[in-house]
């Protein structure tokens, strides 16, 4: 490939023995869910790592929702576009991601411990970006509101405000 990858699993060279640690990489790599989340927040744990090459894919989910917004604007709908953009629960939208996002947060930056971020405030703010999509991703499957009005409006709102927990966390709790 002509982008590399880089995994880091601490001190599990030392623990373990080659085959051992052979089979715990396997493992990983076999489990690992929304790699693109965890692939920028891994490689920002390196002291030499940078976000260029990488910074592209937070577009991905950007340009996804232009386009559902696009096509939603197209189509003809019972209700009024305020009213999709509303919906029927926005107030219980932005604390519910943020109360399913909060553990998934604080195991990011554990995570990212094991690491040596040189900006922790960034790795945190990562952190926060990768905990808030899996957060929102758990509140969507319960939410009835789906316009992509709705979804463009208030899920980044808590995302935005989880990265910037994880920017204050990660500042602290990644320092070395």
């Amino acid at each position: 490939p002509d982008q590399r990858m880089i995994l880091n699993l601490p001190a599990t060279v030392e623990m373990a023995t080659p085959n051992v640690h052979a089979d715990q990489i396997e493992w990983f790599c076999t489990n690992l869910r929304d790699r693109e989340s965890i692939i920028v927040s891994l490689h920002i744990a390196q002291p030499e790592a940078s976000m260029r090459g990488w910074a592209w894919l937070l577009l991905i989910p950007v340009a996804i929702l232009a386009l559902g917004i696009a096509i939603e604007m197209t189509m003809p709908h019972q209700r009024p576009w305020l009213a999709r953009l509303i919906g029927s629960n926005a107030r219980v939208c932005v604390p519910s991601i943020i109360l399913f996002s909060l553990p998934l947060l604080v195991g990011a930056l554990l995570a990212l411990r094991g690491g040596a971020p040189s900006r922790p405030a960034t790795a945190g703010a990562v952190a926060g970006l990768a905990a808030g999509g899996l957060g929102a991703t758990l509140y969507a499957s319960h939410c009835i509101d789906d316009s992509p009005l709705f979804v463009a409006t208030w899920y980044p709102m808590a995302i935005a405000m989880l990265a910037g927990v994880g920017a204050l966390l990660g500042r602290r709790m990644l320092r070395y």
